[in-house]
Formats: C-alpha cells, structure tokens, sequence
C-alpha cells in the first residue's frame, strides 16, 4: 500500500523553521561560550552519546528500519565526515570572532550551493542568480574588511565551513536522495563521536606543551571533568541540534523551499541576538550591512534553486 501524499502546511513549516534556528543558533552559542571550560572534542563526544539512543528509536520507530545501516553506507560516510569537519572549522573560529559574523560568513553557502550545483550538477544560474552571488560576495567583503589592519584570519573559517557544507548538500542531493533525514542524522552524529575520540586520544599521545594549549584551549586541551550543571548544558547541546535536525526536516517536507529559505536565515538573528544578550557584542555598522547583504543574496539565490 502507498503511503498518501503529504500536503503542505506553511504555518507547520514556518514555525518549525524557525524554532529550529532558535535551537541550532542557542546551541552554537552555548558552546561558543563554553569554549573557555571545555575541548571542542570533548563537545562532540558527549553530545552525541547523548543524542544517539534517541536517535536510534527514531530510525527504528518512523523508518521502519531494524538496521541502522544506510543504504548507501559510503556515501553516507562520506557526507558524514564532510558535515563533522564543516562543524570542526565553524566551532574553531567562535571563540576568536563575534558570534554574528561567523553565523552571517556561514551563510554565505547558499551562494556556493548554487555555483557548486551549476558546476557538479549542470542546473543554469540565471542573471538574477549570478546577481546574488555578487551581492553576497560583496558583503562578505565588508564582513572581512581583508584590507583592513585588524582583519580576523579566523574569520575566514566559517566561509570555508559554508563551503564544506555546500559540498554535503551537493553529496545529499546526488547520492543520498534515498536515505531518511533521521538515519543521516545517526551517522553524523556516529561520525561525531568517532571524530571526537580520536581526537581525544590523539592528544593523550601527543601531550601538547602548555604554551600550545594556552594559544588554543578550545583545540588543544585534554578532557574535563564536568558538574552536574556542565552535564545540563551537554543535555541542551543535544536538545538543540535534535530540534534544530527535525526542524528543518519538517520545515522543508510541509512548506515550499522558496517559502522555507527566507525563514531559515532567522538562524542569523538569533544569532545576532544571542551575540549581544550573551557576550555583549555589537557588530560594527560595516558588518551589519554586509550580514543583511548576505541574508538578501542568499534568499534570492534560495528563491531561484526552488523555483
């Protein structure tokens, strides 16, 4: 029997879009605040050991699935990696550079989705399209000021992580069309794990000298012991991208992509938000007209990839 059509719901897809920007863009700036007490890998390691039972239920409850295999496992791993190294340059450049900016660099990988989609996938850029990526390309300058004194290197992490993101996207679009959101969702987050302990473990050998540390805590420390109230916040982190996962699945599945895209670049003011209420950042008016740029470039770029 052939499960019905599902119709769309815009008031279904708009709240869930939003709420799941308000989780992923609460998450990264929790850990961007707790780079200070924590190792990135040590992040990773325990939020998805947290969020993977559930994670599994899911596979097993909605997918009709017993096996947690994919059916592409190397393509799947692949995306995987892809998606957990984006994570690793985006985490990496949050406690050198405002939170705004490096949410506002990131999202910048609608433009390089749709140069990456013309490029791997033969689809057309129309003259409104390469218009956007003009735009956005513009206000990331301002964003990175690269000829400025005090231009941030770190900066230049999140655009790369945008890159590494469009490159998944392309892989899911291409490779993994047949896999269920919440299976690659488990395989991140295995890909998380495996990352991080390596990592872990890879620093346990090497034993990097104090000064290494001090230049890179967030990178180059060793595991920390955590209180009950570090336990609640890693509960959060995991809280946030499982709502912030199905969020988004839900979003794109009950509303059209054009509708969906405008609302996902709330992640940017959430993140704008979060920036000034958690760590007093105020973007400089340079900055903020390259953020709205990039927002305006990549809703049409999204506006055009879905039309």
């Amino acid at each position: 029997m052939s499960e019905a059509p599902q119709t769309d719901n815009l008031k279904i897809a708009i709240g869930a879009i939003v709420i799941g920007c308000f989780a992923l863009s609460l998450g990264d700036a929790l850990i961007k605040q707790q780079s200070a007490s924590f190792v990135l890998w040590q992040i990773f390691v325990v939020r998805s050991t947290i969020l993977i039972p559930f994670l599994v239920y899911f596979v097993r409850r909605y997918s009709h699935a017993y096996s947690i295999m994919p059916r592409q496992p190397g393509w799947t791993l692949l995306r995987s990696m892809v998606l957990v190294i984006m994570w690793v340059f985006y985490f990496a450049a949050l406690p050198h550079i405002e939170f705004a900016v490096a949410a506002a660099a990131f999202y910048t990988l609608p433009i390089f989705i749709t140069l990456f989609a013309a490029l791997f996938l033969d689809e057309k850029i129309s003259p409104p399209g390469w218009l956007a990526v003009a735009i956005g390309f513009a206000g990331t300058l301002l964003i990175l000021q690269p000829q400025a004194d005090d231009f941030n290197a770190w900066t230049l992490l999140p655009l790369v992580s945008a890159i590494l993101y469009a490159i998944a996207m392309i892989l899911t679009r291409s490779k993994c069309r047949a896999e269920k959101p919440v299976m690659l969702s488990l395989w991140m987050n295995i890909c998380f794990i495996a990352t991080g302990a390596l990592a872990l473990l890879l620093l346990s050998l090497w034993n990097p000298a104090t000064d290494k540390i001090a230049l890179n805590p967030f990178l180059f420390e060793a595991w920390t012991p955590m209180s009950l109230n570090e336990w609640r916040t890693m509960g959060i982190l995991a809280i946030a991208i499982l709502v912030g996962s199905v969020g988004a699945a839900v979003a794109y599945q009950k509303g059209p992509a054009s509708l969906v895209s405008i609302f996902d670049f709330s992640y940017v003011g959430f993140a704008v938000a979060w920036g000034y209420l958690l760590f007093a950042e105020v973007p400089a008016n340079l900055v903020m007209l390259g953020i709205l740029m990039i927002i305006a470039a990549g809703i049409m770029v999204s506006r055009q990839h879905s039309s």
